[in-house]
This record gives structure tokens, sequence and C-alpha cells, in this order.
């Protein structure tokens, strides 16, 4: 797909953002950022401003219906970056309104079309369409590569929230400032990893959740970018549901099971979700202006290895018991499979 736009995508989106954050048609919230290991290092932000975030609709992670307000029908044009491809749009790019790494930005369907549906061709070429544009920008420069990392949350337990389908962009440098860490995001750490015996898929042994990799080849076309999806899809199913599960062949329609995807140019990554949050325990004394403190919500950015968390309390427990880590981890996703089940899918 090519994206026509007026001018490069990183230099548009930019552009966007920093009008959109001076007029104050987005509300950008500072973050406090420190590097934890609990087997693999991973972001930890603090932001306060999460515990007072508005849902921006009714509940609507748990519904796959139509919200009467939907932000990506008609979007704000303080917010619109584009529509895409320039001739027959079948997707705008927006902005995040409630962003707290810079240039955050959302590819949805132009029509309405449900979160929950398992993605189309379509959905997945004009992803990586932006993603590979972010990348050739700084290439054609001469400058040091700039990455996106792509997202997408599923079903009531991945952590998404709005009904009106769509994935998230985040650049890997803008979530790398400030860093002084070894982070480095957890799906270059998946692809780093040789396949596992007796599966095609690529998994890394101290993530303590199941999740599926595998690579993108140079200039995929829609089937191929589609055909690696649904082979992750049915991995995740297999995994949530059991081998057997007659989900696992579905190839439209509802999606059988809550999971988060992402990919960069070169890899795409699958996890299963069974919890939408994990508890962890804090001083109710500290935090007793942050309702439910202690319980750390997670949606695809778990895939970037970053963790957010509202509470001051809940910060401060997170860096002195950096084991605490593993427990959520563990708590949101399923137990690694037997590579010899996935072989027989």
């Amino acid at each position: 797909m090519q994206l026509g736009l007026s001018e490069s995508l990183p230099a548009l989106v930019a552009k966007r953002f920093t009008t959109a954050k001076e007029a104050g048609h987005l509300l950008f919230s500072q973050t406090h950022l420190s590097t934890i290991h609990a087997g693999i290092p991973y972001q930890l932000r603090y932001c306060p401003a999460l515990a007072n975030k508005p849902s921006g609709a009714p509940n609507p992670e748990k519904s796959s219906s139509k919200p009467k307000f939907d932000p990506f029908q008609d979007p704000s044009p303080d917010l619109l970056i584009a529509q895409i491809p320039r001739e027959n749009p079948t997707h705008v790019l927006v902005l995040n309104k409630f962003p707290v790494i810079p240039n955050h930005f959302i590819l949805a369907t132009k029509a309405w079309k449900p979160q929950t549906d398992i993605l189309e061709k379509g959905d997945l070429e004009a992803t990586y369409a932006c993603v590979k544009a972010w990348g050739e920008e700084h290439q054609a420069k001469g400058t040091d590569p700039q990455r996106l990392f792509a997202f997408f949350n599923s079903g009531n337990e991945s952590g998404a929230s709005q009904p009106h389908r769509h994935l998230q962009f985040l650049p890997v440098e803008a979530m790398a400032e400030g860093d002084t860490g070894s982070w480095r995001p957890l799906i270059d750490v998946v692809a780093s990893q040789p396949k596992s015996s007796g599966s095609e898929y690529q998994t890394a042994a101290e993530i303590p959740f199941a999740h599926f990799a595998l690579p993108i080849p140079p200039n995929p076309s829609a089937e191929v970018l589609h055909s690696i999806y649904l082979s992750l899809y049915k991995a995740a199913v297999a995994t949530a549901q059991g081998r057997s599960a007659s989900h696992s062949r579905t190839t439209s329609g509802e999606a059988a099971i809550s999971y988060n995807l992402a990919l960069t140019d070169s890899v795409m990554l699958i996890c299963p979700r069974r919890s939408e949050s994990a508890q962890i325990r804090v001083d109710s004394a500290t935090s007793k202006d942050v309702a439910e403190a202690g319980v750390v919500a997670l949606n695809g950015t778990v895939l970037a290895g970053t963790l957010m968390v509202k509470a001051e309390a809940e910060w401060n427990e997170l860096r002195r018991h950096p084991e605490g880590l593993r427990e959520i981890l563990a708590a949101i996703g399923y137990p690694h499979p037997d590579p010899r089940e996935l072989s027989l899918l």
C-alpha cells in the first residue's frame, strides 16, 4: 500500500502532534521512568494522570457494539493526520488524545468495524505500510534508523479502550528517551531467539507468559502478512482453549479469545490474555486518593516491555521488589505451552 501522504509520515505526525499539543487538543501526560529487572529489563512508568483518564465511551472495552460517541468516526480535524490511501481511503490516521509518549498515533478503519473481530488483510497492510514508511524516511536522509512499534488490543481482557477497530503506533526512540538502563523492546528480545524446538515460533523462556513470534519477510504482500497473523492467532487460541479448539481454524468474524498483537518492520508477535489486570500489594494509607490502587492494567504495550502504573505506591513497590513484575506478567497471560503440542496444529 502506498500511503499517498503530502509529506513524510514522521514529519507529518510530529507537526500535527506539536500543533495539537500547543492548542490543547490533546492532553500529554509526563511520566517518571525507571528500568527494573526481573529476568528481563522492563520499563516502569509512573503516570499519576492515569488515575483520572476518561474512558471515552461507557464501558467500551466490554462491548463490540458501536458506542454513542465514536472518536474514529469523522475524527476531529484537530487530531486527524490523514486518510489512507489517498485514493479510495479505507483507514484514517489520528493522534491519540491522551498520550504519554510523544507522537503516539492510531490507525482506525474508516467504516465502523468491531475491535473484537479477526483482523483483515487491509488492516495489516495499512499497519505495515506505516511502519515501513516511518523507517524509510530516515534511511533516505542517511540518519540514524527510526522505528515504529505497532500494537493491537482485542477482547475484554486485552486492555482495549474503544470498540471501533484500531491499531496503535509508538515510536521506539520516543519510548527509549530518558531510559538509562538496558531496556530494549520486548518484541526485539523475542525476535532474537531461535525457534523453539519442534515449533515454527520464536519465544523467550524468560518471559513468564505464553507468546509467539514469526519473522516478517522484506516487502510482504497483504496475503503474506495475513497468513503470518492467522498462524499466530491459531497458536494463541490453542494455548488459551486447547489444541482441539475449533475456533483456532476460524479466519474471520469475532475472535475467540482476548489477545495482544504487536509488529515491527521485521517481526509479528502475539500473546493470548486471560486477565486485563493484576493485583500488587500496596500501602492503602498512601494510596487512599487513587481508585483501585494496587490494580495494574496492561494493554499491548506489554509486548514493548513497558508497564504503566497510576499510583506512587505501585511505583515504589515494583522498584523495591521487581520480582513482582514477573507475578503481574504471569497473571495476565497463560503459561507456556508444550512446543510439541503446537507442532500438531
